[in-house]
């Protein structure tokens, strides 16, 4: 199982930019490809972007042109790069990482909030 802990959230204006961390722990040999997901108050949880070991990405429509998905494999660490930043776009942030199968390998973390507000 590995284990995650996401950081960087926080109080931005509409417009304004936030990087999002998830650091990877345990069983982190199995992982292929992480995502970044978010879930807003009333509403159900989203995949918001996905990188695998070999650097493809993907995004929701949303966010296309407007948020970054990076990972540093030395520090076990995926980012969320998020510029240009909506009130839609409030949500607590979580990440999960997969194996080749895209079978789920982690645990849900604590998550991280990301209030868009003036």
């Amino acid at each position: 199982q590995v284990q995650l802990v996401e950081s960087g959230g926080g109080l931005v204006q509409p417009g304004g930019s936030l990087r999002l961390s998830c650091a990877a722990s345990g069983s982190i040999t199995s992982i292929y490809a992480m995502r970044w997901f978010r879930q807003a108050p009333g509403k159900q949880r989203e995949l918001v972007a996905t990188i695998t070991s070999r650097d493809t990405t993907n995004y929701i429509d949303s966010v296309k042109g407007r948020f970054t998905i990076s990972r540093d494999n030395a520090k076990n660490t995926v980012y969320l790069q998020m510029n240009n930043v909506k009130p839609e776009d409030t949500a607590v942030y979580y990440c999960m990482t997969y194996n080749r199968a895209y079978a789920q390998t982690g645990s849900w973390g604590q998550g991280t909030q990301v209030t868009v507000s003036s």
